[in-house]
């Protein structure tokens, strides 16, 4: 299992710019920092455009492959990825670009490190925000660390009064989509505080449906298929959101993906359900206008 998520997938290779990634330390602490530092959010700032961001550069947030974001950055500033920069020497991004950088420094440097999709609890007091973020394989304690690099060292969460532990977040405040499933089903945690915002009143991005969708996210990202989150496809692209005839099948997967003896060769299994694992071409809905395309997708590796 530690090997497998030790080398790059389609997704997180970063081509010609390993050179350039070279220059952080192969320590997740550094990747992490370095992570921090390449990526703006595209709306947790409020409007681009008042940090110096043009509005035109917002098509950023739809930079599929390590190595485009990579590229875009060191176009921004060719200087050291761990250099601290303005808003506008930074890309477009979200958590999951965040992530995508992560992964791709981790794995370049050999060091066993894996995408997952769930909730945080520290990003908006009272909810269970999607959010996406590493997990990092730690073989001095022989466990997997979460790890936020969304926010530099010393960051404090809103209405906290100590910062966030950046390199090993509690897993009570981060919920793997399986684990905040399996809560929800055994009635220890309310789905209606699991969103993508609050101010969202969509079916489709909240409670039970968004549920669904980040257990299915989660199997991808296990399975190193590192996707975008407003992409769609098998079972998730349905002019319905998922209902409670999908419940049997995300209390499958959540049961594998929490089971601590799980396999590559399990996960594999699992995500060779035509209604699970991502196909050739998807459907995105990306902001800011959600409009549906059609993608073709880089070939996955085996």
């Amino acid at each position: 299992m530690i090997e497998f998520y030790s080398s790059q997938s389609t997704v997180t290779d970063p081509g010609d710019l390993r050179r350039w990634i070279d220059a952080v330390p192969a320590d997740p602490s550094s990747i992490r920092e370095a992570a921090a530092r390449l990526v703006f959010h595209y709306w947790a700032y409020g409007d681009i455009t008042g940090h110096g961001i043009s509005a035109d550069r917002i098509g950023e947030i739809n930079l599929r492959y390590a190595d485009a974001l990579l590229a875009r950055a060191a176009e921004l500033g060719p200087g050291s990825p761990l250099a601290r920069r303005a808003p506008a020497e930074r890309v477009v991004g979200c958590c999951r670009d965040h992530t995508v950088i992560f992964l791709a420094v981790a794995r370049h440097h050999g060091i066993a490190a894996r995408a997952r999709y769930g909730f945080a609890d520290y990003l908006i007091p009272g909810w269970w925000l999607d959010h996406m973020i590493p997990e990092v394989w730690d073989p001095a304690e022989g466990r997997w660390r979460l790890v936020e690099p969304e926010f530099e060292e010393g960051w404090t969460p809103p209405g906290a009064t100590r910062p966030l532990p950046l390199t090993d977040v509690p897993r009570d405040r981060f919920l793997t989509g399986a684990r905040a499933w399996r809560l929800c089903r055994d009635g220890r945690a309310d789905p209606e505080r699991f969103v993508v915002a609050p101010g969202i009143e969509r079916p489709s991005l909240r409670s039970w449906p968004y549920l669904v969708h980040n257990v299915v996210f989660d199997l991808a990202a296990m399975n190193k298929q590192e996707m975008i989150s407003w992409d769609l496809w098998g079972m998730l692209d349905s002019p319905h959101p998922p209902g409670e005839a999908a419940f049997p099948l995300a209390d499958e997967l959540a049961a594998l993906l929490e089971d601590p003896a799980l396999t590559p060769e399990r996960l594999r299994a699992a995500y060779d359900d035509p209604a699970l694992r991502v196909p050739p071409v998807i459907a995105t809905y990306a902001p800011p206008d959600h409009r549906r395309e059609r993608v073709t997708l880089r070939p996955a590796r085996d």
